[in-house]
């Protein structure tokens, strides 16, 4: 099966995670796809391919000859920050320049006036949506791409080591490794193939946490309420104004942390906000979870005790450290890439992966690119070639790593 159509295949299955819910997986459509990736491994030859209980798909490709045990590692479950149900994929004609249709009747279009990195891809086919559902590359392109690996190992008939796949569910909400069998995978390093664009190669991620402010107001009528209301919808924009204006996705890159806030409702009795907070500096990401504590302390001292409830979680921690002592699996991924006619380029992961908290519970994973672009938006895409060219490079990383 082709990469692509696998990939068309795989975005049928709506897998958007839910933070809301403590359930692993959150939701049960990631279980749904759990299940065809079973069908699908068993079917190309994976002998091992199951589903634990807790929907994390895991199978062997066997070595044929001397080599590391490799793991391939991607996750199942699309953002909740666009909707991932009933998704209208298609592949375009090679691009040629100017605004793609994506849907004529409302008249959305993917341009490059916005989106520059169309530039890059005259001449390829793209994978697109109808303008109104992410696409899920972020990360069924992986899974798909994967999958075309191991199909090409089964039958290739070039020696190899043993490679492990291991598909996750609840990346995106960030528990993507906290049931994942490290033990039981059994690999000496891994990559999870979760990146963008072709040639990004990432082994920095943010430090990264869950954050969230609840506020508990006081409701009386507004005929009678002077000195004794407090609403806490309006409490709720002064804590957000209490954190730097300008440290949010939308003004910072590189290396720049932020503080964005995902989710918020509110009402005169009670209010919630909702953030991720992230920075690649250690220190500077301890900085950020004090600031966020801090005007918490604030409201409460301003309108009184238990105003205000501060929870600060931990999602996960720059892999740098554990990742430097074992670059040779970076420079693995380099020179497969520069033998496969692409060129690596390293970046920092404004985000993070599976393989950050993978990496710190002793498995080396850097992270790997699948092609996408503009990943958790209605206007993301893929170009197939792209595609194709991830499963060269993986397949290369595997072969090279036996020779």
């Amino acid at each position: 099966m082709h990469v692509s159509e696998r990939f068309l295949k795989l975005v049928g299955f709506e897998t958007t995670s839910d933070e809301t819910c403590p359930d692993c997986p959150s939701t049960p459509g990631q279980k749904r796809l759990g299940q065809e990736l079973v069908r699908q491994m068993l079917e190309m030859g994976i002998a091992d391919a199951h589903m634990d209980e807790h929907g994390y798909v895991y199978g062997t490709v066997p070595a044929t000859g001397q080599g590391p045990v490799i793991g391939l590692v991607a996750h199942m479950d699309t953002s909740p920050d666009a909707s991932g149900a009933d998704i209208q994929a298609r592949i375009t004609e090679p691009y040629a320049g100017g605004d793609v249709v994506l849907n004529e009747e409302r008249g959305i279009a993917l341009s490059p006036a916005e989106y520059p990195s169309l530039d890059a891809h005259v001449g390829k086919r793209l994978i697109v949506t109808d303008g109104t559902t992410l696409l899920g590359a972020d990360d069924k392109a992986g899974v798909a791409e994967i999958l075309a690996c191991a199909e090409q190992l089964l039958h290739c008939g070039k020696p190899h080591g043993t490679v492990r796949i291991g598909f996750t569910p609840d990346e995106e909400i960030g528990r993507g490794a906290d049931l994942f069998d490290v033990a039981g995978f059994g690999a000496d390093y891994a990559y999870t193939v979760d990146g963008g664009a072709l040639g990004e190669l990432e082994y920095e991620n943010f430090n990264g946490a869950a954050a969230r402010a609840e506020i508990f107001g006081k409701s009386i009528h507004p005929g009678s309420a002077r000195g004794k209301m407090v609403n806490a919808a309006l409490l709720a924009m002064e804590f957000n104004a209490l954190l730097p204006a300008y440290e949010v996705p939308a003004c910072t890159d590189g290396y720049e942390g932020f503080f964005h806030l995902t989710a918020m409702e509110g009402e005169v009795e009670h209010a919630r906000l909702d953030y991720i907070i992230r920075d690649h500096d250690a220190a500077k990401f301890q900085i950020r979870k004090e600031k966020f504590e801090a005007a918490g302390r604030y409201l409460n001292e301003k309108y009184g005790a238990g105003t205000v409830k501060i929870t600060v979680t931990d999602s996960y921690r720059n892999m740098k450290e554990k990742i430097l002592p074992h670059m040779y699996v970076v420079e693995n991924a380099k020179k497969a890439m520069e033998a496969c006619g692409v060129t690596p380029r390293v970046v920092p992961i404004r985000g993070g992966t599976d393989g950050a908290r993978l990496s710190y519970e002793g498995l080396p994973c850097p992270n790997l690119c699948t092609g996408g672009e503009n990943f958790h938006g209605r206007f993301e895409y893929i170009p197939v070639e792209d595609m194709e060219k991830v499963v060269e490079i993986l397949t290369r990383i595997v072969l090279d790593a036996a020779q």
